[in-house]
């Protein structure tokens, strides 16, 4: 059965250009260790909310926009072994493959889908 991987980001507005790169970049190892698919989406109709809403889940600030992301695994073992081969890949390390957004606001976390083909 699939897994998917999903993430959300505050990326500054002017740094688009970063973020494609480092997700070309990023794509590229995570296919390379068995990831079926990835997707890369930039907000442009993610309303502030009053009690919770995924600006104010990332803190994103006013220069900041929403990303969101997911990954597509063939099965759980295969994203568990797949995930630790891409944390060691070289070619992700902070000084190859920078992240242009504050990691410590990523939300992040893994899912077994229950309806839909992902």
């Amino acid at each position: 059965m699939a897994y998917v991987d999903a993430f959300l980001a505050a990326v500054p507005k002017d740094s688009r250009d970063s973020y494609l790169e480092f997700s070309r970049l990023s794509h590229e190892v995570f296919k390379d260790f068995g990831a079926l698919n990835i997707v890369e989406c930039w907000a442009d109709d993610v309303p502030d909310g009053e009690l919770t809403s995924m600006p104010m889940a990332v803190q994103a600030g006013p220069d900041e926009v929403v990303a969101l992301s997911w990954i597509v695994w063939p099965d759980k073992a295969t994203r568990d072994d797949g995930f630790r081969s891409v944390m060691e890949d070289p070619r992700m390390s902070p000084d190859r493959n920078p992240m242009p957004f504050d990691g410590r606001r990523m939300i992040y976390g893994g899912f077994t889908p229950i309806l839909g083909t992902p």
